[in-house]
């Protein structure tokens, strides 16, 4: 086989593999509340989807208030596969969730989800 065509070949197969490899990684699709959100105080619904299915019992999520307190969110032991879910009771000011999340093929992945709370 000519040289060129061995690269070519080579090239060719590398392509193919990059979505997989992509893929590997759990990437937030959409999350409640959404990133930038405003929203009134008391009882707040978190719910984060992920383009793949998510090992709960080794994920976490950190409620991070604006004084840089932390707070660990008990997660939500069921539901759909590739969502963490929890809620918390939330007064006025600026919050960001950090979640990290262990996707079922062993990647870990990390993110902030920054939101407003403001008074009802």
């Amino acid at each position: 086989m000519p040289y060129y065509l061995k690269i070519s070949t080579l090239v060719l197969l590398s392509g193919m593999l990059m979505p997989a490899l992509a893929s590997a990684h759990a990437i937030l699709e959409d999350s409640a509340p959404p990133i930038g959100a405003s929203i009134k105080a008391g009882r707040v619904d978190l719910k984060f989807r992920y383009n793949i299915r998510i090992d709960r019992g080794r994920s976490r999520l950190t409620l991070i208030r604006s004084d840089h307190s932390r707070e660990t969110i008990p997660i939500a032991a069921s539901g759909p596969p590739d969502i963490v879910a929890s809620h918390l009771d939330l007064i006025p000011g600026a919050y960001v969730v950090r979640w990290q999340v262990l996707a079922v093929d062993g990647h870990i992945t990390r993110g902030d989800v920054p939101f407003t709370v403001t008074a009802p």
